[in-house]
């Protein structure tokens, strides 16, 4: 079985529109489909009764939060989108990062690039701000060659435009998760640097808030990187997922994943799969 709990649309920052994303998950042969873009459900909404042909779509998202002060990531898988409760809390992420927004183009503004705001928000199309947008703006002005010279000069870490965005505690985006009637599952465990001893406080914790699961493949991980995954995912009896983490059509990341590729672990997707 072939499945991916994890990919992007153009509804954050991904690169497909959300039917290009199913239509390419499709020729890969991916079964089942969670679309999880970063604090919105616009992707999967876009999509409706899209999937089909023996693919199976669930809904999802990534929300971010903090952990004893690091920006962690965590996906809800099978949400219910409309839950009154739930929507009301993504327009708070939502205005998080606007005003996140608006205080990189201040200071954008201040370096001379003006009207970098309005400019982003032309580019964002509706969708959340993010800092890629303020990179295309810089780009397509001439300011600079490339999405990495903006990221490197003026919107990376420890630059200017680099405004840490005040995001809800682990344990508040895991309730918002369970009260949609999701699945809370911790995305990318060993993208956040962490020792082997913070990272099992961490996991300690979220399993405490409602945590019932762990990204054990994420991209092209490692065989190391794997087999340790596995062994937290049993040690902490969090049920084990698997995604692309896809945005762009490119060699580190193309959709699906064999589901194999998790055992011994039990998997998340026994949930929903209907193959």
């Amino acid at each position: 079985m072939i499945v991916d709990l994890h990919t992007h649309t153009t509804a954050s920052d991904g690169g497909l529109s959300p039917l290009e994303l199913v239509q390419r998950a499709r020729e890969r042969g991916v079964q089942l489909l969670a679309i999880t873009d970063h604090d919105t459900v616009a992707g999967f909404a876009a999509l409706k009764d899209e999937a089909g042909a023996g693919m199976q779509l669930l809904a999802g998202i990534e929300l971010s939060c903090t952990w004893s002060g690091v920006n962690i990531h965590v996906l809800g898988l099978g949400i219910d989108t409309m839950a009154p409760a739930f929507v009301s809390e993504l327009e708070g992420q939502r205005s998080a990062r606007d005003s996140r927004a608006q205080l990189i183009g201040q200071r954008l503004d201040k370096l001379g690039f003006v009207g970098s705001y309005e400019a982003a928000a032309e580019l964002a199309a509706g969708r959340a701000i993010g800092r890629p947008d303020f990179a295309r703006f810089l780009v397509a002005e001439g300011h600079v060659s490339s999405m990495a010279a903006a990221f490197d000069k003026y919107l990376g870490s420890g630059k200017l435009g680099d405004i840490k965005a005040v995001w809800p505690d682990l344990g508040e985006v895991v309730s918002w998760i369970r009260d949609a009637g999701g699945v809370a599952v911790m995305a990318h465990p060993l993208q956040y640097k962490m020792t082997n001893a913070k990272l099992r406080r961490m996991l300690t914790e979220f399993k405490e808030v409602g945590g019932e699961g762990l990204e054990v493949c994420n991209g092209k991980p490692s065989n190391q990187d794997l087999a340790y995954l596995r062994q937290l995912c049993q040690q902490f009896e969090l049920e084990a997922s698997a995604g692309s983490d896809f945005h762009h059509p490119s060699s580190w990341s193309e959709l699906g994943c064999d589901a194999k590729i998790i055992a011994p672990c039990k998997a998340v997707w026994d949930r929903w799969s209907t193959q």
